[in-house]
């Protein structure tokens, strides 16, 4: 007789009998048991019993919501903005009791709870509540959603920008109670600016001006930022600022402190680590702390009841998201500020082309100083071209003109020297002395350097080139498009002997440099910030390989970097002097020496809307290769006015190491790149977005990538 056939009465054991009286008993009962993660056979919520949930997909054709029942049992925790995980990918057919089962755990947001769903099929339930901290407020779902549709993006990968990822320790602490609103403060140094008064007493009294702020030289404007918050603070409402780094945050950061004192504020940055980033999100995000001062991360920071929003540098390339759907700070905020009704201010010693447009527009309201104010404080601005250099024997002979030996030997007798060249390191790239045409490798035209100044080779086959001569001009002679960082170190000191010589870069960049005499070689944007009243002087040097990129920007880009290196000069009734050696009759170099960034920003705005190139137009960029790019421009359905340029080979990027979504070596992808008029840009978006979830739902090995609004059109 096998077990099976026994009678519960029948001595066969005492473990084997119970356990069959539990199974038993537990069956008659007919009490259903709750089992986490399926939640198979329990009570539902009685009150709104459906969640709607965002899992966390981020591809386009599952860009919705999606519906769960809500057991019983995570009824109070199942609140709208929690955090949730549920079971993803099971078909209708796996249904059980009414209730679809099966699918992997996935993590989500719970948007909203419902009476009823919409579908008509099973609900699978949900999985549990990861935690009861709702993290995901209806206003910053509004933002995540206008940002995806503006991008062509999909919601789920825009909120894992939006909120930071969960640190259970973090979440457990309390956070502190928030402080009374300070006093309005002065205008202070905004008295330098025509509005600046004006635009400080809005903030205070609880207005919302919006206005593109071109600011003065020297080390004020951390301070003006402060004062703007802390007028914001002062009507009741938050603020938020968004620089391109940590050390800029760092100088605002400081500032804020000393004005308004600890606790009315908070940092976030990457370098605050994970739990003390995600403790002081959570501060802003309960209301304990009512300003914000952080890096590009923060632009979504859900600050309560906001009052302000700052970009400072919008033309900084850190601004821009490297993951999809690439979205930029600057454009971000201008979306926050028509959501939440709230100020607007773009700053920056540069003009952006993006931020000519919204003053032209009459969008927002230009904040400058007027021209007194302006020479007052800038550096005398001096300019040497090649013609110079050609009569220069010193130039050729230390590629350095005597004009600039002279500005750093009369600017070391009072402080330290700024030195700005393009590029870190040591090995240079080649061209031919005669008509800089890039020197390239003939095997796989990759670029040709010159490690120990003998041997001439490839930098990505290793290939030797013995006998290199120009294929444009047949020129045999070489000449270095940019020397490196530490190459003009070692030339500054071997020229002057006695003088410390510093470098920042990307590798180690300084924060501040000592007011005593020094020489600081820095790359564009690592410029420390000198103790004291400023640089004695500064060298700008290989302007023309700034200038010459092929690309759209470069100009705009070039005097950005020249005027933010200058900014940080003595004024020129100090002694400041700024050289930069560029062709004096191009007009970035004009703008510099008459210090206009707002003029050559007009400019160049009247020329790309007689050219009609963004950001007059709206543009988007498909990339892939070459029969995947040709189908997907085909296939969608753009607006009618669209003009699709291309596609053209996809120009190849040197000098930095492959990123994810780069082509693979030896692969060549081209780009279509594809401009609407203005007003039509919306449309755009959605026709791309609508083109690409099809594409990516028939699945198939050949994908493209879209980007709208690319920083580099080439």
């Amino acid at each position: 007789m096998s077990s099976e056939d026994k009678q519960p009465s029948e001595p066969t054991g005492d473990g084997p009998e119970q356990l069959a009286l539990i199974r038993e008993t537990v069956r008659s009962a007919k009490v259903p048991k709750a089992k986490p993660r399926t939640w198979r056979g329990a009570a539902l919520a009685k009150e709104l019993p459906v969640a709607r949930v965002m899992v966390n997909k981020g591809v386009l054709h599952l860009d919705q919501f999606f519906d769960y029942a809500v057991p019983e049992e995570l009824d109070a925790d199942a609140q709208p903005g929690v955090r949730v995980r549920v079971r993803f990918g099971a078909g209708a057919h796996r249904v059980r009791d009414g209730r679809r089962e099966g699918g992997g755990l996935i993590d989500g947001f719970l948007i909203e709870r419902r009476t009823e769903s919409d579908y008509n099929g099973a609900l699978a339930a949900l999985a549990y509540v990861v935690s009861p901290e709702p993290v995901l407020s209806p206003e910053i779902l509004s933002l995540a959603r206008a940002v995806a549709d503006r991008y062509a993006g999909s919601l789920a990968d825009v909120l894992q920008l939006a909120v930071p990822p969960r640190n259970g320790r973090a979440e457990a602490k309390p956070s502190p109670d928030p402080l009374p609103p300070p006093a309005a403060p002065e205008a202070g140094t905004w008295e330098r600016y025509g509005r600046g008064p004006a635009f400080i007493e809005s903030l205070a009294a609880g207005g919302a001006p919006r206005a593109v702020w071109t600011a003065l030289p020297g080390p004020h404007w951390p301070e003006e930022l402060a004062r703007a918050v802390a007028a914001t603070l002062a009507s009741g409402r938050g603020a938020l600022v968004v620089v391109p780094d940590g050390r800029r945050a760092s100088r605002v950061d400081a500032a804020l402190t000393a004005l308004l004192g600890e606790g009315h504020h908070t940092l976030l940055t990457a370098e605050s680590g994970p739990e003390q980033r995600y403790r002081q999100w959570l501060a802003v995000r309960r209301g304990s702390v009512r300003a914000v001062v952080g890096t590009r991360a923060a632009m979504f920071a859900p600050v309560r009841d906001l009052g302000l929003v700052v970009v400072w540098d919008d033309g900084d390339s850190s601004h821009s998201d490297d993951n999809a759907p690439f979205p930029h700070v600057r454009e971000v905020l201008e979306l926050r500020a028509g959501h939440d009704k709230c100020a607007f201010l773009l700053g920056s010693t540069a003009c952006t082309v993006e931020a000519a447009q919204l003053v032209e527009s009459g969008w927002a309201a230009p904040l400058v100083a007027d021209r007194s104010q302006v020479r007052a404080l800038a550096p005398l601005v001096r300019t040497v071209g090649d013609q110079d250099l050609a009569r220069d024997e010193a130039a050729r002979a230390a590629r350095l003109p005597s004009i600039a030996w002279q500005a750093v030997r009369d600017g070391l007798a009072n402080g330290p020297v700024l030195v700005q060249v393009p590029r870190r390191g040591y090995v240079p790239r080649l061209a031919c002395e005669r008509c800089r045409t890039p020197a390239r490798c003939r095997h796989c035209a990759g670029p040709l350097e010159a490690s120990d100044e003998r041997d001439l080779r490839c930098g990505w086959c290793g290939a030797g080139e013995p006998e290199w001569h120009c294929a444009e001009c047949g020129a045999c002679r070489l000449r270095a498009q940019i020397v490196g960082a530490r190459r003009t170190a070692e030339e500054l000191g071997r020229a002057f002997p006695a003088v410390p010589v510093r470098t920042s870069g990307r590798d180690h960049i300084l924060d501040t440099v000592p007011s005593r005499p020094a020489l600081v070689v820095s790359t564009p944007g690592a410029e420390p910030v000198p103790e004291g009243v400023g640089y004695a002087a500064a060298l700008l040097l290989d302007g023309w390989a700034m200038l010459g990129r092929p690309d759209l920007r470069a100009g705009e880009e070039a005097l950005r970097r020249w005027i933010g290196a200058a900014s940080l000069v003595r004024p020129q009734s100090e002694g400041g002097t700024v050289v930069v050696v560029a062709e004096p009759t191009l007009r970035p170099v004009q703008a510099l020496v008459r210090w206009d960034p707002v003029g050559h920003a007009l400019r160049e705005l009247a020329e790309r809307a007689e050219l009609g190139f963004p950001p007059v137009s709206r543009m988007a960029e498909v990339i892939g290769n070459a029969s995947a790019v040709s189908a997907f421009v085909a296939q969608a359905e753009l607006p009618a006015e669209a003009e699709v340029l291309g596609p053209v080979p996809l120009p190849e990027v040197l000098g930095r190491a492959r990123r994810s979504g780069d082509p693979l070596p030896g692969e060549r992808w081209e780009r279509a790149l594809v401009r609407v008029p203005p007003g039509k840009g919306a449309a755009l978006a959605a026709a791309l977005k609508s083109a690409q979830a099809s594409r990516l739902a028939r699945g198939g090995p050949d994908q493209v990538r879209l980007r709208v609004d690319p920083p580099d059109i080439g």
